[in-house]
């Protein structure tokens, strides 16, 4: 025996403790064991209001009773008329649908959604069946559908509102009139899907006209009544004058440039034979795929074409054009323009990292169209958007866009830098031949700006009245 045993005294409770301690460990964990499905069995109570609430979240056709309030004997007439089956997912048919006082299992809550999806594929096949009517942009009737949804107007207006506003409190590079600078559109249709387009996208987008074909006259009528109506916010407006506010209400210019491509309108030249019947001058703006349409296009008081790139690949990348035979369509398009006996102008945007870099092939493509004038800008940056990748990063500076003018112009003789508007970061390069009374050698930049203005609107003027018939 050993003889350590003898000096354990083993009336102690400590001893006794851990002689006993496979006991109390055992007695632990059988206690926290059962606190713990204690604690299971309590929240499981709520389960099945949880779970309600979930089925009622769905929308689906049933009704979440209380079993503890349900007396299955008032419900027994009714449920032998519209008794309850889900034994295959067929029972689910139209006539044997439930109402919305149908008793559901929740082991039939599997089939239901089952069902729900399968009407939901349905739903889209029959939608791709009607898919012809869609691109064709016709409805079931055969009817041409609207341009416009009133989600698509709500989204519009507010870009466009903004835009008009900016307008107002910009000075025109050619004269101090934007008060009286009607911006409006008759397409907002447009077959590029540019990156720097301030719209988002949220305009739609085609190759063709598909749309209903709402009258030039209506157009017109509308565009001059929204036109005065925003006029009138600036009644009372501090630092509005009285006379500019009346002249403001008296349209004297449009500017085709609002959304989309204007020549695409199938009764453009109606329309614009109604602007000059009523004094109005008309400035056009298109994105060169559609040259056909610029061969079509009757004579406006000034034409311009979007050059945003002057490469295939970059025009690709920037504009995103639909058609795929889209550069041989904008190398016809300023071949068009060149045909053109009237005011035309090449609008650049330049976008940092991507078209600043092509001099060459620019002065390329200004002999081709060989335009009366070239407006270059910086890209504006018009916030976040999931349709495009364009960031600050992409604005040039405005000492990179005069930059680059100024090496542009070295490329072509012809032309000389007309004028700077370092607040809009854009600057406009002019043809000799366009200034009045130029002298050989004698470049616009050489002449008084505001008597370079002066000599341009009394152009503008003289080619109005040769355009414009007498009222």
């Amino acid at each position: 025996m050993d003889p350590s045993v003898d000096t354990w005294d083993l009336s102690s409770p400590l001893i006794s403790l851990w002689i006993n301690r496979f006991y109390i460990y055992l007695g632990f964990a059988v206690s926290i064991s059962l606190w713990i499905c204690l604690q299971i069995v309590i929240k499981m109570q709520g389960f099945a209001t949880v779970l309600a609430e979930a089925v009622m979240s769905l929308d689906l056709p049933v009704a979440i009773i209380n079993l503890k309030e349900y007396d299955p004997d008032d419900h027994l007439i009714e449920e032998e008329e519209e008794p309850f089956e889900s034994s295959s997912e067929e029972e689910f048919g139209g006539e044997d649908r439930q109402s919305l006082n149908s008793i559901v299992d929740v082991e039939d809550l599997g089939k239901i959604m089952d069902h729900v999806k399968k009407e939901k594929r349905e739903k889209e096949q029959q939608e791709e069946k009607s898919g012809l009517f869609r691109n064709m942009g016709r409805n079931e009737d055969g009817e041409r559908r609207a341009m416009i949804t009133p989600a698509l107007r709500e989204a519009l207006t507010k870009q466009v509102d903004a835009s008009r506003e900016r307008r107002l409190l910009q000075t025109h590079l050619l004269w101090n009139e934007s008060h009286r600078c009607m911006e409006t559109t008759p397409s907002l249709a447009c077959a590029n899907k540019c990156v720097f387009c301030w719209r988002h996208h949220t305009n739609p987008v085609g190759t063709e006209w598909r749309w209903k074909v709402d009258q030039p006259e209506m157009i017109l009528k509308e565009a001059v009544e929204n036109h005065q109506n925003m006029i009138k916010q600036f009644k009372g407006v501090p630092g509005v004058k009285a006379e500019r506010f009346e002249e403001g209400m008296t349209v004297k210019h449009c500017a085709l440039s609002l959304v989309g491509e204007p020549i695409m309108y199938p009764e453009i030249n109606r329309f614009l034979k109604l602007l000059h019947q009523c004094k109005i001058s008309s400035f056009l703006v298109t994105n060169a795929q559609f040259p056909a349409e610029i061969r079509n296009l009757k004579p406006v008081t000034q034409l311009y074409v979007s050059v945003d790139a002057s490469t295939k690949e970059s025009l690709k990348k920037i504009d995103r054009p639909l058609f795929k035979d889209f550069w041989q369509r904008f190398l016809d398009s300023l071949k068009a323009l060149a045909a053109k006996q009237q005011r035309t102008v090449y609008r650049l945007t330049l976008v940092k990292a991507w078209n600043v870099d092509e001099l060459q092939a620019y002065a390329q493509l200004v002999f081709l169209g060989n335009p009366d004038f070239i407006e270059v800008k910086g890209v504006t940056y018009c916030g976040e958007s999931s349709a495009s990748n364009l960031t600050m990063a992409h604005v040039p500076w405005h000492e990179e866009v005069v930059q680059f003018v100024r090496e542009l112009v070295d490329l072509i003789p012809d032309y000389e830098i007309a004028c700077e508007h370092e607040h809009s970061n854009c600057l406009l390069i002019a043809h000799k031949k366009a200034v009045l009374g130029e002298t050989p050698g004698r470049g616009v930049t050489e002449i008084h700006w505001e008597e370079w203005i002066k000599k341009r609107l009394i152009s503008q003027a003289r080619w109005l009245v040769s355009v414009i018939p007498a009222s």
